[in-house]
């Protein structure tokens, strides 16, 4: 039975949030990621669009999200749906670090408004 014990987990930086990845093609899982993201306060992560639908739950704090132009201020509990082709921008307007657990497929890819395509290690 494949487990992924919190010491196996992977940590990568990038503007300024950690995502910690539990579940991708480097420990086993073929079809489907999953990780932690923690946004420290004041960060703002840059317009991104995404490839792939992600499934963001907010585990802990607050956080505005920016989806194709519409903001929504979501909560501990909530959950957001991003559909492929979607662009999204995430901020954490508190004083402390927000928690949540992503989850995508296999292969997700992320263009930044300049034209950088990022490939992200916890999601291929």
């Amino acid at each position: 039975m494949p487990v992924v014990r919190p010491s196996a987990a992977v940590t990568h930086e990038i503007h300024g949030a950690r995502f910690v990845s539990h579940a991708s093609p480097r420990t086993g899982s073929t079809e489907l990621c999953a990780w932690r993201g923690e946004i420290p306060a004041g960060t703002r992560a840059p317009a991104h669009t995404v490839s792939r639908e992600e499934i963001l739950h907010l585990l802990v704090g607050e956080l505005l999200i920016t989806l194709d132009g519409d903001t929504e201020r979501i909560e501990a509990g909530d959950t957001v749906i991003v559909h492929p082709g979607a662009t999204l921008t995430i901020e954490n307007p508190a004083d402390h670090t927000a928690l949540t657990w992503v989850t995508t497929s296999v292969g997700l890819t992320a263009e930044l408004a300049d034209g950088t395509l990022l490939t992200p290690p916890w999601a291929n």
